[in-house]
């Protein structure tokens, strides 16, 4: 006798932890607010010295957002999914799934995987973090049943292991700088450069091309054509993130948040059922360490005048200002969930992030049409304060269009879709009247 076919479905919109959405929402909406120099900017998304203008309000821009946003964005949203993959997989064996829950698991992931490249290599954005996102996903399986303290344990090894790599490549950096001195002081003198030092030369003056004036207009240019010329202009770029990164950051810098926030979950810091003390110290606590790093940094490279070695010498610290300004902004948030206020805000808030996937690649299609050659052509244009009223801008419609769609749909477009893939079943997109 055959057992029959068990159906699993998608999660209820009553079983979704409200909590969860509104951070959701919260952290797509304030990514954007680094994302957008990548996106019209050339090569400014870290030195404003190089294009978007860095006095001024340009200056004020960039400063507050190394001092709260750089690098926190990005380690709530690998929280929050390494979060949505634990719950995925929990609910699924808890329904007596077996291996079909693995089947969906890594099914979900390889088409995540799939969205990634699309997003990076056709909506144009080099910065998208999906795809490394799908390659973490298949790590996180392995280590998502460990207790809450061994799950911190190793995120906080992996953080050590990315600090250290940090500073050989500080050491390194301040070796190459060293040579390019001795070049210098070598063609001043008439000498003849070595192999090595030649090389060195080479990659100097690439690198200086690159932030001349000259190397921003080329970059400029290029993005200003036409939508296949910009799909080929960067497909290199997006070559190198996609081999490079996943194991230069994405096992240091995404895995470890992924397994911090499984941590949190299991501790039920996420689900807002902490009391308002306990949510009051771990942002105050998470703010006087991270921010205090952070400010350190940023002072460090102002007065270095943005040199390369100060970036390089300020990535060793990199995570200890990030992860606590992070945890400091899990403290706020969950303190916002639970007080009786803006009601309305947070439905919007979670709404959007109901809807993060689409959300978050509509990003980029609105930053394709508005900077590439593929609509206006807009890019390098924008100084790097101006760039936050595009941010406003979609924003504001994110908060407005999320909450009206779900009234009448049940997912967000691409939502649908992946589900659609992962379970291999068509689901209902129309809510019932």
């Amino acid at each position: 006798m055959t057992t029959p076919k068990k159906s699993f479905a998608p999660l209820k919109s009553s079983d979704r932890i409200q909590s969860l959405d509104i951070m959701r929402g919260v952290v797509l909406l304030g990514i954007l607010i680094m994302n957008i120099n990548g996106m019209g900017l050339a090569g400014a998304y870290g030195d404003p010295t190089v294009s978007g203008g860095s006095t001024g309000w340009n200056l004020t821009t960039w400063i507050t957002a190394n001092f709260a946003f750089e690098g926190t964005m990005r380690a709530l949203f690998s929280l929050l999914f390494g979060v949505g993959m634990f719950i995925f997989m929990d609910r699924l064996e808890k329904k007596g799934a077996g291996i079909d829950a693995a089947n969906i698991y890594f099914r979900r992931l390889i088409w995540l995987l799939v969205f990634g490249l699309i997003h990076g290599y056709l909506l144009l954005w080099t910065g998208e973090i999906l795809y490394q996102y799908a390659l973490m996903g298949f790590l996180v399986f392995s280590f998502r049943n460990l207790p809450p303290i061994k799950l911190s344990f190793v995120a906080v090894l992996l953080f050590s292991i990315g600090a250290l790599w940090n500073y050989a490549d500080y050491k390194k950096d301040i070796k190459f700088m060293e040579e390019v001195a001795l070049i210098e002081t070598f063609e001043s003198e008439g000498k003849t450069l070595s192999r090595d030092l030649q090389e060195v030369a080479v990659e100097w003056k690439n690198m200086e091309w690159e932030r001349s004036p000259e190397g921003i207009a080329e970059y400029n240019s290029n993005m200003r054509k036409g939508y296949f010329e910009v799909v080929a202009f960067l497909a290199p770029q997006n070559q190198h993130f996609d081999e490079n990164w996943p194991y230069r950051y994405d096992l240091w810098d995404v895995l470890s948040m992924m397994l911090l926030g499984i941590a949190l979950f299991k501790w039920k810091i996420l689900s807002a059922d902490k009391s308002y003390k306990f949510y009051a110290i771990m942002a105050a606590s998470g703010y006087l360490i991270g921010l205090s790093i952070n400010y350190h940094e940023i002072y460090s490279i102002m007065e270095e005048d943005f040199s390369l070695l100060s970036f390089s010498k300020a990535n060793i610290t990199y995570d200890l200002g990030r992860v606590p300004v992070a945890i400091g902004h899990v403290g706020a948030i969950m303190l916002f969930c639970k007080l009786p206020l803006l009601r309305w805000l947070k439905g919007s808030l979670a709404a959007v992030g109901k809807m993060a996937l689409t959300n978050y690649v509509m990003h980029s299609v609105f930053a394709m049409f508005i900077f590439t050659g593929a609509g206006f052509g807009l890019f390098g244009t924008f100084e790097r304060f101006e760039l936050l009223y595009v941010v406003f801008g979609i924003w504001i419609f994110q908060l407005i269009a999320s909450p009206i769609w779900l009234k009448y749909y049940q997912y967000g477009p691409l939502e649908w879709i992946w589900r659609n893939l992962s379970y291999l079943k068509k689901h209902p997109l129309r809510r019932r009247s």
